[in-house]
């Protein structure tokens, strides 16, 4: 039996019934069904309904499908590795900037600032590289002409 599956071409065909009720369907047609049921833009809810099983049931499948597909692709990413520790690597140690000497706070600079917002800064014995950074945080700030 083929089903034209996206327009429902009658039901899934179980190939067996348990005693409780429960179905079995034919393995080839529930995986076509769950392959439509995963194109873009179909709904799960019609699909089912158009095959005669519940919608909750094929977002199951839907969602067991997928969820196999994660773990297919987590193995596939983990390969060999039979350990779950990441081995460490060692780097060499940076090269360090020459720390310059800060001003003594006698010498410290003052920078205030105040915004068209109404908000005011003020920064007081600052070193040369926190003034160049407000500076530079400042710049970026657009001041409307008027």
């Amino acid at each position: 039996m083929t089903l034209d599956i996206l327009k429902g071409s009658g039901g899934l065909r179980a190939v067996k019934v348990l005693s409780n009720g429960k179905r079995r369907f034919d393995p080839v047609e529930k995986d076509r069904l769950i392959d439509a049921a995963m194109k873009p833009g179909v709904s799960v809810a019609r699909l089912a309904l158009a095959h005669g099983i519940n919608a909750n049931q094929l977002r199951n499948w839907v969602n067991l499908r997928r969820d196999r597909q994660a773990q297919g692709a987590l193995t596939v990413v983990a390969g060999q590795e039979a350990s779950a520790f990441v081995p460490v690597v060692t780097a060499l140690p940076m090269a360090q900037q020459p720390v310059t000497p800060a001003r003594p706070s006698s010498a410290g600079m003052r920078l205030t600032v105040s915004l068209p917002n109404g908000v005011r800064l003020e920064l007081e014995d600052a070193d040369e590289q926190a003034l160049s950074v407000m500076f530079d945080v400042l710049g970026r700030y657009n001041v409307p002409a008027g």
